[in-house]
Protein backbone atom coordinates (compact mmCIF):
# COMPACT_ATOMS: atom_id res chain seq x y z
CA UNK A 1 0.00 0.00 0.00
CA UNK A 2 1.05 3.64 -0.42
CA UNK A 3 0.44 4.27 3.19
CA UNK A 4 3.05 2.00 3.80
CA UNK A 5 5.95 4.49 2.21
CA UNK A 6 4.70 7.71 2.80
CA UNK A 7 5.91 9.34 5.93
CA UNK A 8 2.83 9.70 7.54
CA UNK A 9 4.42 11.27 10.69
CA UNK A 10 6.33 13.42 9.53
CA UNK A 11 3.21 14.40 7.53
CA UNK A 12 1.09 15.16 10.08
CA UNK A 13 3.57 16.92 12.71
CA UNK A 14 4.53 19.38 9.78
CA UNK A 15 0.73 20.14 9.61
CA UNK A 16 0.06 20.91 12.88
CA UNK A 17 1.84 24.33 13.13
CA UNK A 18 0.37 25.77 10.36
CA UNK A 19 -3.58 24.29 11.82
CA UNK A 20 -2.11 25.90 15.14
CA UNK A 21 -1.32 29.43 13.58
CA UNK A 22 -4.67 29.48 11.62
CA UNK A 23 -6.62 28.90 14.51
CA UNK A 24 -4.87 31.93 16.42
CA UNK A 25 -5.41 34.18 13.65
CA UNK A 26 -9.06 32.74 13.36
CA UNK A 27 -9.49 33.81 17.28
CA UNK A 28 -7.46 36.46 17.07
CA UNK A 29 -10.37 38.56 14.46
CA UNK A 30 -13.01 37.08 16.68
CA UNK A 31 -11.62 37.86 20.34
CA UNK A 32 -12.37 41.43 20.13
CA UNK A 33 -15.96 41.14 19.35
CA UNK A 34 -16.39 38.68 22.23
CA UNK A 35 -17.12 38.99 26.05
CA UNK A 36 -13.81 38.47 28.03
CA UNK A 37 -15.26 35.46 29.76
CA UNK A 38 -17.10 33.89 26.62
CA UNK A 39 -13.20 34.63 24.43
CA UNK A 40 -11.61 32.87 27.14
CA UNK A 41 -14.01 29.55 27.19
CA UNK A 42 -13.82 29.54 23.23
CA UNK A 43 -10.08 29.70 23.23
CA UNK A 44 -9.76 27.27 25.69
CA UNK A 45 -12.08 24.83 23.48
CA UNK A 46 -10.19 25.95 20.25
CA UNK A 47 -6.71 25.24 21.59
CA UNK A 48 -6.97 22.06 23.32
CA UNK A 49 -4.95 20.21 21.47
CA UNK A 50 -6.52 17.20 19.45
CA UNK A 51 -5.44 15.40 16.07
CA UNK A 52 -6.69 18.17 13.63
CA UNK A 53 -7.71 15.87 11.54
CA UNK A 54 -10.62 17.67 9.98
CA UNK A 55 -8.52 20.80 9.16
CA UNK A 56 -5.36 18.46 7.40
CA UNK A 57 -7.90 16.71 5.61
CA UNK A 58 -9.57 19.60 4.34
CA UNK A 59 -5.84 20.78 2.99
CA UNK A 60 -4.68 17.59 1.75
CA UNK A 61 -8.25 17.56 -0.33
CA UNK A 62 -7.09 20.89 -1.54
CA UNK A 63 -3.80 20.04 -2.69
CA UNK A 64 -5.07 16.87 -4.09
CA UNK A 65 -7.42 18.61 -6.58
CA UNK A 66 -4.67 21.52 -7.55
CA UNK A 67 -4.80 24.02 -4.80
CA UNK A 68 -1.63 26.05 -3.84
CA UNK A 69 -2.96 28.60 -1.01
CA UNK A 70 -0.22 28.67 1.30
CA UNK A 71 -2.09 30.06 4.57
CA UNK A 72 -5.24 30.93 2.89
CA UNK A 73 -5.92 27.11 2.58
CA UNK A 74 -5.17 26.68 6.49
CA UNK A 75 -7.71 29.98 7.27
CA UNK A 76 -10.35 27.89 5.48
CA UNK A 77 -9.50 24.53 7.01
CA UNK A 78 -9.58 26.62 10.58
CA UNK A 79 -13.13 26.98 10.15
CA UNK A 80 -13.92 23.57 10.15
CA UNK A 81 -11.94 23.11 13.52
CA UNK A 82 -13.88 25.65 15.32
CA UNK A 83 -16.94 24.27 14.60
CA UNK A 84 -15.18 20.42 16.20
CA UNK A 85 -14.49 22.59 18.88
CA UNK A 86 -18.05 23.93 19.73
CA UNK A 87 -19.34 20.39 19.05
CA UNK A 88 -16.98 18.90 22.13
CA UNK A 89 -17.87 21.81 24.17
CA UNK A 90 -21.58 21.38 23.98
CA UNK A 91 -21.06 17.55 23.70
CA UNK A 92 -18.84 17.43 27.11
CA UNK A 93 -21.94 19.52 28.98
CA UNK A 94 -23.61 17.93 31.84
CA UNK A 95 -26.83 18.23 29.93
CA UNK A 96 -25.54 15.49 27.30
CA UNK A 97 -22.58 13.80 28.00
CA UNK A 98 -21.24 15.04 31.47
CA UNK A 99 -17.92 14.43 30.46
CA UNK A 100 -15.00 15.57 33.44
CA UNK A 101 -11.98 14.93 30.46
CA UNK A 102 -11.12 16.31 26.98
CA UNK A 103 -7.90 15.19 25.84
CA UNK A 104 -6.48 15.01 28.73
CA UNK A 105 -7.18 17.70 30.54
CA UNK A 106 -10.43 19.34 32.18
CA UNK A 107 -13.12 20.33 29.67
CA UNK A 108 -14.06 23.54 29.06
CA UNK A 109 -17.77 23.95 31.76
CA UNK A 110 -15.27 22.57 34.33
CA UNK A 111 -12.92 25.51 33.76
CA UNK A 112 -14.92 28.34 32.82
CA UNK A 113 -18.87 27.30 33.76
CA UNK A 114 -22.31 25.60 32.13
CA UNK A 115 -23.18 28.80 31.13
CA UNK A 116 -19.97 30.67 29.82
CA UNK A 117 -19.10 27.27 27.81
CA UNK A 118 -22.91 27.31 26.09
CA UNK A 119 -22.05 30.82 24.82
CA UNK A 120 -18.75 30.22 23.46
CA UNK A 121 -20.05 26.92 21.85
CA UNK A 122 -22.69 28.85 19.85
CA UNK A 123 -20.50 31.99 19.36
CA UNK A 124 -18.45 29.79 16.94
CA UNK A 125 -20.85 29.18 15.10
CA UNK A 126 -21.15 32.36 13.07
CA UNK A 127 -16.77 32.64 13.42
CA UNK A 128 -16.57 29.49 11.53
CA UNK A 129 -19.13 30.08 8.59
CA UNK A 130 -17.39 34.22 8.01
CA UNK A 131 -13.96 32.37 8.56
CA UNK A 132 -15.24 29.95 5.91
CA UNK A 133 -16.29 32.80 3.35
CA UNK A 134 -13.04 35.09 3.88
CA UNK A 135 -10.31 32.63 3.63
CA UNK A 136 -12.37 31.32 -0.04
CA UNK A 137 -12.72 34.61 -1.14
CA UNK A 138 -8.38 34.91 0.20
CA UNK A 139 -8.26 31.49 -2.10
CA UNK A 140 -9.46 33.34 -4.94
CA UNK A 141 -12.64 32.05 -5.45
CA UNK A 142 -15.80 34.35 -6.56
CA UNK A 143 -18.53 35.88 -3.84
CA UNK A 144 -21.00 32.77 -4.91
CA UNK A 145 -18.20 30.11 -4.63
CA UNK A 146 -16.98 31.29 -1.37
CA UNK A 147 -20.52 32.00 -0.08
CA UNK A 148 -21.51 27.85 -1.30
CA UNK A 149 -18.49 26.78 0.46
CA UNK A 150 -19.80 28.71 4.13
CA UNK A 151 -23.10 27.06 3.31
CA UNK A 152 -21.52 23.25 3.21
CA UNK A 153 -19.49 23.78 6.13
CA UNK A 154 -23.23 25.03 8.16
CA UNK A 155 -25.19 22.70 6.43
CA UNK A 156 -22.53 19.69 7.58
CA UNK A 157 -22.89 21.11 11.22
CA UNK A 158 -26.38 21.24 11.50
CA UNK A 159 -29.59 19.13 12.40
CA UNK A 160 -28.84 17.53 9.46
CA UNK A 161 -25.39 16.74 9.88
CA UNK A 162 -23.61 16.97 13.11
CA UNK A 163 -26.66 18.40 15.75
CA UNK A 164 -28.76 15.64 14.20
CA UNK A 165 -26.35 12.99 15.03
CA UNK A 166 -25.95 14.47 18.41
CA UNK A 167 -29.36 14.67 19.29
CA UNK A 168 -29.95 11.03 17.69
CA UNK A 169 -26.85 9.98 20.11
CA UNK A 170 -28.83 11.35 23.15
CA UNK A 171 -32.05 9.89 21.79
CA UNK A 172 -30.04 6.29 21.63
CA UNK A 173 -28.90 6.09 25.02
CA UNK A 174 -29.70 3.31 27.09
CA UNK A 175 -31.11 1.73 23.99
CA UNK A 176 -30.20 -0.71 21.33
CA UNK A 177 -29.54 -0.02 17.92
CA UNK A 178 -29.05 -2.19 15.42
CA UNK A 179 -26.43 -1.50 12.64
CA UNK A 180 -28.42 0.61 10.34
CA UNK A 181 -29.61 3.39 13.16
CA UNK A 182 -25.77 3.28 14.11
CA UNK A 183 -24.73 4.18 10.94
CA UNK A 184 -27.11 6.84 10.14
CA UNK A 185 -26.29 8.24 13.42
CA UNK A 186 -22.40 8.18 12.79
CA UNK A 187 -22.57 9.51 9.36
CA UNK A 188 -24.07 12.58 10.89
CA UNK A 189 -22.41 13.02 13.96
CA UNK A 190 -19.08 11.73 13.43
CA UNK A 191 -19.57 12.10 9.12
CA UNK A 192 -20.90 14.74 8.52
CA UNK A 193 -17.98 17.51 8.94
CA UNK A 194 -15.25 15.01 8.00
CA UNK A 195 -16.99 14.67 4.38
CA UNK A 196 -17.37 18.73 4.71
CA UNK A 197 -13.68 18.72 4.79
CA UNK A 198 -13.01 16.68 1.99
CA UNK A 199 -15.92 18.56 0.19
CA UNK A 200 -14.52 22.14 1.15
CA UNK A 201 -11.15 21.67 0.03
CA UNK A 202 -12.34 20.41 -3.40
CA UNK A 203 -14.59 23.28 -4.13
CA UNK A 204 -12.25 25.63 -3.09
CA UNK A 205 -9.49 24.58 -5.47
CA UNK A 206 -11.85 24.14 -7.85
CA UNK A 207 -12.85 20.22 -8.42
CA UNK A 208 -15.41 18.96 -11.40
CA UNK A 209 -18.01 17.06 -9.95
CA UNK A 210 -16.68 13.93 -10.58
CA UNK A 211 -13.69 14.35 -8.35
CA UNK A 212 -15.97 16.33 -5.23
CA UNK A 213 -18.14 13.18 -5.73
CA UNK A 214 -15.27 11.05 -5.12
CA UNK A 215 -14.03 12.89 -2.13
CA UNK A 216 -17.47 12.85 -0.67
CA UNK A 217 -17.52 9.00 -1.07
CA UNK A 218 -13.90 8.72 0.33
CA UNK A 219 -14.90 11.21 3.40
CA UNK A 220 -18.36 8.76 4.36
CA UNK A 221 -15.91 6.02 4.50
CA UNK A 222 -13.33 7.03 6.83
CA UNK A 223 -16.08 9.10 8.49
CA UNK A 224 -17.66 5.79 9.55
CA UNK A 225 -14.41 3.90 10.10
CA UNK A 226 -13.09 6.58 12.28
CA UNK A 227 -16.35 5.97 14.21
CA UNK A 228 -15.53 2.36 14.27
CA UNK A 229 -12.09 3.23 15.56
CA UNK A 230 -13.44 4.91 18.17
CA UNK A 231 -15.61 2.51 19.66
CA UNK A 232 -12.72 -0.13 19.64
CA UNK A 233 -10.49 2.45 21.63
CA UNK A 234 -13.11 2.86 24.02
CA UNK A 235 -13.75 -0.56 24.80
CA UNK A 236 -10.14 -1.59 24.85
CA UNK A 237 -7.89 1.77 26.46
CA UNK A 238 -8.55 3.71 29.37
CA UNK A 239 -9.27 7.13 30.50
CA UNK A 240 -6.11 8.28 30.60
CA UNK A 241 -4.46 6.78 27.49
CA UNK A 242 -7.49 8.22 25.73
CA UNK A 243 -7.37 11.51 27.39
CA UNK A 244 -11.53 11.23 27.60
CA UNK A 245 -13.79 11.01 30.45
CA UNK A 246 -16.75 8.92 30.39
CA UNK A 247 -17.05 5.79 28.53
CA UNK A 248 -19.48 4.92 25.91
CA UNK A 249 -20.15 2.36 28.29
CA UNK A 250 -20.43 4.31 31.07
CA UNK A 251 -22.77 6.00 29.05
CA UNK A 252 -25.03 3.15 27.98
CA UNK A 253 -24.77 3.53 24.36
CA UNK A 254 -24.45 1.33 21.27
CA UNK A 255 -21.39 0.90 19.83
CA UNK A 256 -20.22 -1.17 16.62
CA UNK A 257 -18.26 -3.07 19.64
CA UNK A 258 -21.69 -3.78 21.56
CA UNK A 259 -22.98 -4.58 18.12
CA UNK A 260 -20.54 -6.73 16.75
CA UNK A 261 -17.30 -7.61 18.76
CA UNK A 262 -14.09 -6.26 18.67
CA UNK A 263 -12.81 -8.71 15.87
CA UNK A 264 -15.88 -8.28 13.21
CA UNK A 265 -15.54 -4.50 13.78
CA UNK A 266 -12.10 -4.37 13.00
CA UNK A 267 -12.47 -5.64 9.65
CA UNK A 268 -15.72 -3.67 9.29
CA UNK A 269 -13.06 -0.80 9.92
CA UNK A 270 -10.43 -2.09 7.13
CA UNK A 271 -13.35 -2.77 4.79
CA UNK A 272 -14.35 0.81 5.00
CA UNK A 273 -10.54 2.29 4.71
CA UNK A 274 -10.45 -0.13 1.37
CA UNK A 275 -13.62 2.14 0.26
CA UNK A 276 -11.99 4.87 0.74
CA UNK A 277 -9.02 4.27 -0.93
CA UNK A 278 -11.46 2.69 -3.86
CA UNK A 279 -13.29 6.09 -4.27
CA UNK A 280 -10.00 8.00 -4.77
CA UNK A 281 -8.93 5.61 -7.50
CA UNK A 282 -12.66 5.82 -9.40
CA UNK A 283 -11.27 9.49 -10.00
CA UNK A 284 -7.98 9.03 -10.71
CA UNK A 285 -6.66 11.16 -7.65
CA UNK A 286 -3.42 10.99 -6.96
CA UNK A 287 -3.21 11.66 -3.16
CA UNK A 288 -1.30 9.52 -1.37
CA UNK A 289 -1.58 11.42 1.55
CA UNK A 290 -5.26 10.88 2.02
CA UNK A 291 -4.72 7.34 1.23
CA UNK A 292 -2.10 7.34 4.17
CA UNK A 293 -4.90 9.32 6.17
CA UNK A 294 -7.55 6.20 5.51
CA UNK A 295 -5.32 3.74 7.14
CA UNK A 296 -4.24 6.14 10.34
CA UNK A 297 -7.95 6.75 11.43
CA UNK A 298 -7.89 2.75 11.88
CA UNK A 299 -4.37 2.55 13.25
CA UNK A 300 -4.12 5.71 15.69
CA UNK A 301 -4.07 4.85 19.32
CA UNK A 302 -6.60 7.77 20.82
Amino acid sequence: MTSAVFDLPAYLDERLAPVKAALERALAVAEPHLPADVAAAARHGVTGGGKRLRPILCVAAYEACGGSGGDAAYDLAASLELIHAYSLMHDDLPCMDDAALRRGRPTTHRVHGEDVTMRAGAALIPVAALQARRAALSLGCDPAQAAAIAARLMTAAGAGGMVGGQWLDLEGEGQRLDEERLDTLHRLKTGALLVASLSMGGMAAGAPADRLDALERYGRAIGLAFQVADDILDATQDAGVLGKNPSDAELDKSTYVSLHGIEEARRRADALVDEAVASLASAAIEAPALRALAGYVVARRN
